[in-house]
């Protein structure tokens, strides 16, 4: 019985991951299959960062999911042109059968990633399959199901974690066997990393991989906003159709353990020294003439006893920590767990931003969420804005809390190594 489209299904039947034709550039037609690469849409947040990938290669993959254009319908409509161009000049090209795709990373700090890439069910919350563990924004759901309606396509991976258990016969087992083949690419990045790609199309190879993911669940490392909107164009599509899946990397970090960083804020239109003016008798400010390096060194040892954080844009750092205990008993809403309440990103969102400096969470114009450290000091700097860096989260930490159904407040987590955007889409009229 299909219960994909009824949100009131409770049957639970594991993760189903399906084989597809992915759509990857013909390396003959771009400068370097490095150069059509982009980090995921949400990473691409400066403006030097998005003319640098555009001036890459002209074929970058920036110009899908980050086109530029006056108006978001513009701005839709130019990349479902820029995808149909390419396809007709067979810039991107289909592969000739279904599969699903290996997909490894590395670095010279020995850092290795590897992971099954593949069409995945999209289910309801009810049935407990695919863990959210962070808050959306609706805009930005909006904004990238309208993308996904105007290209028909996904246009890159989420990353999804599970738990595997070693065995012989896991997708693990089959992930490293076929990585022992001649990949159908390798390349090297800027940042770095090393990727390569391989195809699964053999049946008995399938069988293994989807027979064992049927036993598992998977936690949301990065895609929250994509995720959602997968549900929400699932939704509005009479099932079946390709809407009822999207694309995805599944990580087992009990093979591969992924890194867990933090995500900044970036406070527009609020200075430090007015933003530190009001944390005056709510926190204890200590003033940090020390490099970058030192002052999250700083800001790791005090989050051990206390929320803490680091504020910069004055061109020095401010470490913040030991909150007024009345202030939280006041701010942070009592009806979820301890391990929720005492969250730094909890405490930020419902103490400081709420109440302190009054900061809707979701109004870009206000407040905007960076991966990158020294970005998000950088541009505090220039803009006179105040840069709130924060310390990551445990992994064991977010996944028990998801487990639990409860969600940690949003961009709480930068899971990583992030999938590169280009090596592989999916179009969903294939």
């Amino acid at each position: 019985m299909n219960t994909a489209g009824h949100p009131e299904a409770t049957v639970r039947r594991g993760l189903e991951l399906t084989p597809f034709r992915g759509l990857r550039y013909d390396p003959d037609r771009v400068g370097s299959l490095a150069a059509v690469t982009s980090p995921p849409y949400d990473v691409v947040v400066r403006p030097d960062g998005l003319l640098h990938l555009e001036s890459a290669d002209p074929y970058n993959i920036v110009r899908l999911i980050l086109p530029q254009a006056d108006t978001p319908g513009a701005r839709n409509e130019q990349a479902a042109k820029t995808l149909r161009r390419w396809l007709s000049e067979g810039v991107l090209t289909a592969d000739p059968e279904p599969g699903l795709y290996v997909y490894e990373q590395h670095d010279g700090d020995g850092m290795l990633q590897r992971g099954i890439i593949g069409a995945l069910r999209v289910s309801e919350p009810s049935e407990g399959l695919v863990l959210p563990h962070e808050d959306v924004m609706p805009h930005v759901v909006a904004d990238r199901a309208a993308l996904m309606r105007a290209t028909s396509a996904n246009l890159e991976p989420l990353l999804l974690t599970y738990r595997g258990n070693g065995t012989a016969a896991d997708t693990t087992a089959v992930i490293e066997r076929t990585a022992e083949r001649p990949p159908l690419f390798a390349t090297t990045t800027e940042d770095g990393f090393s990727h390569r790609l391989w195809s699964i199309t053999d049946p008995t190879e399938l069988a293994r991989v989807q027979s064992d993911l049927t036993r598992h669940q998977a936690l949301i490392a990065d895609g929250h906003h994509r995720w959602e909107t997968y549900r929400r164009l699932r939704a509005e599509h009479p099932s079946p159709s390709a809407w009822d899946y999207g694309l995805v990397l599944l990580v087992d970090t009990a093979r591969y353990p992924l890194r867990v960083r933090a995500i900044h804020r970036l406070l527009h239109n609020l200075p430090v020294p007015d933003a530190l003016a009001a944390l005056d008798g709510l926190f204890r400010v200590r003033r940090l003439e020390v490099p970058l390096p030192e002052a999250l060194a700083a800001l790791a040892d005090a989050a051990c006893a206390s929320n803490a954080y680091l504020l910069a844009g004055d061109g020095t750092f401010h470490l913040v920590d030991q909150p007024d205990p009345a202030l939280l008993a006041r701010t942070v809403p009592t009806d979820r767990p301890t391990a929720w309440r005492t969250l730094d990103a909890t405490v930020l969102h419902a103490a400081l931003l709420a109440h302190v400096w009054h900061i809707p969470e979701d109004d870009p114009t206000r407040i905007a969420y960076i991966h990158d450290t020294a970005a998000t000091v950088d541009k505090a700097e220039r803009d006179g804005g105040t840069a709130v860096l924060m310390h990551p989260v445990r992994e064991d930490v977010v996944r028990d809390l998801a487990r639990q159904g409860v969600t940690m407040p949003r961009k709480s987590t930068s899971f990583g190594p992030k999938p590169a955007s280009g090596l592989v889409l999916r179009a969903l009229n294939l």
